[in-house]
């Protein structure tokens, strides 16, 4: 008969680690992360952790890491168009960003970006998803015929929207949100209407 000793010790790899830390992270932000509670919410010894790790720091380097490989990699699904079809990707993009996120999802995302705040490293690999996020966005403009500096200026508007929209409670506003939500992608992208091919 089995005992609770014979059985095999469940061995994490890095990419478990990670995940867990990201958990963490969205629940509790950079403060709560730490070795020890991961270890124990994992079930393993610290002796585990450091098996992948040199240290705390490293495992929140791999996290952001992580994150920014993850982010980049939905930004350039969401904001790739067929040719001719841009105007078509805009409001695309609009309407995935502008949508009820998951939770889970946007408790990382603010976590990270609190974290960058307080830290330059975390910082700097925040605005590098940024910097992809407005030059595809803005690629998706120039591609409709908008000029350079509207473009510039239509995409930061299009993620200062789909960003607050994400932190608001706002349905008692408007009764009629999605109304409100295609008039915002009216507006948004109203100028690559007017600039695009007749």
């Amino acid at each position: 008969m089995e005992t609770q000793t014979d059985k095999p010790r469940v061995q994490l790899d890095r990419d478990a680690w990670i995940a867990a830390a990201t958990e963490v992270l969205a629940e509790e932000g950079i403060a709560g992360l730490r070795v020890e509670v991961l270890a124990k919410r994992l079930k393993v010894t610290k002796g585990s952790f450091y098996w992948h790790f040199q240290d705390r720091r490293d495992l929140l380097i791999a996290v952001l890491l992580h994150w920014k490989e993850g982010r980049i990699r939905d930004i350039i699904k969401q904001t790739t168009a067929d040719p001719g079809h841009e105007l078509e990707q805009i409001y695309h993009v609009i309407d995935v960003y502008s949508a009820s996120r998951s939770r889970r999802g946007m408790m990382i995302e603010l976590a990270v970006r609190d974290w960058a705040r307080r830290d330059s490293e975390a910082g700097a690999i925040v605005a590098e998803v940024d910097d992809v996020r407005l030059r595809c966005a803005r690629a998706l403009f120039l591609a409709c015929g908008v000029p350079m500096e509207e473009a510039s200026s239509r995409c930061m508007l299009l993620y200062a929207y789909v960003f607050g929209v994400s932190l608001m409670i706002y349905e008692k506003f408007d009764t009629d949100v999605a109304r409100l939500k295609r008039d915002i992608a009216d507006l948004i992208a109203r100028s690559a209407h007017a600039s695009g091919p007749a």
